[in-house]
């Protein structure tokens, strides 16, 4: 239930804080009458996500159990891809996600009302296709329909109230930090439904590796454990994982994690700045200066040989 609710609150609070960057932008620049098509846009992307989410439930209830295991395990790689994507792009542009937004609110407002309409429909809908996609797979990890809808919800209700905060001005976090430590929660979870995922392929006959175990402590960690429940709902933990689960989930979760919470590296354009700043007014001298009389500088003085300075 965990793992959903905070699915539910990092997707949802990306998609309302477009809003709320949208929105607040449309009335800072006198453009409250183009509010309606924004929230237009919100509407049909909500629409479309649980179009999408109500979809894949019972569509996938109509196939044979190894038609339903091919699609959960296929899904499930492509919600890890989606996640992934989602959680290294949010990291490097979270500091920049409003000079972006409204550089696109401009182009927007250029064209009319229709491309208002796609703006906000393409910044939300993203969001909630993916949210869609990855939580029908930790709903189809768990085995349990109703508790991960709950914390899903939850999380999505908890967005809301915050991206509310947000736009009222008095709700002030770190962004980049609440991003960065909740991806990094969130790429443990995909790791878990990735190993899923494969175990999904391996009951579906498009792996092969289904007998044979890396090891079993379901004696020490039984399934049906209030703590291995919770270890299933947070993390997806199988305490009898294949040998292919076991090698997929630490082949994703090591480098995955290592380079999420890297510190990120300088851009050469930021550091040549840096170095012109840090420049400016200095004055470096790569050989002898003799001075033969006074000398009023009014800028940096670079000598790549001997100068001198005539008498004024």
């Amino acid at each position: 239930m965990f793992a959903n609710y905070l699915i539910g609150l990092r997707e949802g609070l990306e998609a309302s804080l477009v809003v709320c960057i949208l929105i607040a932008y449309l009335v800072k620049t006198g453009n409250r009458d183009r509010l309606v098509p924004v929230w237009a846009g919100v509407g049909v992307a909500v629409a479309l996500s649980l179009a999408f989410g109500a979809a894949l439930q019972f569509g996938s209830s109509t196939l044979t159990f190894q038609a339903q295991e091919a699609l959960g395990g296929t899904l499930s790689i492509v919600a890890v891809g989606l996640v992934t994507w989602m959680v290294f792009w949010m990291r490097r542009t979270a500091r920049h996600l409003a000079r972006e937004l409204h550089g696109k609110l401009d182009a927007a407002l250029a064209l009319g009302t229709g491309a208002l309409v796609v703006t906000s429909f393409l910044a939300v809908g993203r969001e909630g296709l993916e949210t869609s996609l990855f939580i029908w797979t930790a709903v189809q990890a768990s085995g349990d329909g109703v508790r991960p809808l709950v914390g899903a919800l939850l999380g999505l209700a908890t967005a809301v109230a915050l991206g509310w905060l947000f736009y009222q001005g008095t709700l002030r976090i770190n962004l980049s930090k609440f991003f960065r430590w909740t991806g990094a929660m969130l790429v443990v979870v995909a790791a878990g439904v990735l190993a899923y995922g494969v175990h999904d392929l391996q009951e579906a006959d498009f792996l092969p590796g289904l007998g044979d175990r890396a090891f079993d402590i379901s004696a020490t960690v039984p399934p049906e454990s209030w703590y291995g429940t919770l270890l299933k709902g947070v993390f997806n933990f199988q305490p009898d994982p294949t040998v292919l689960q076991l090698a997929v989930w630490l082949l994703y979760l090591v480098p995955a994690m290592v380079l999420f919470l890297a510190p990120e590296r300088r851009r050469p354009a930021a550091a040549a700045v840096a170095g012109t700043t840090a420049a400016t007014g200095s004055t470096t001298a790569t050989g002898p200066t003799t001075a033969t009389g006074p000398t009023t500088a009014t800028g940096s003085t670079t000598a790549t040989g001997s100068t001198t300075a005539d008498r004024g």
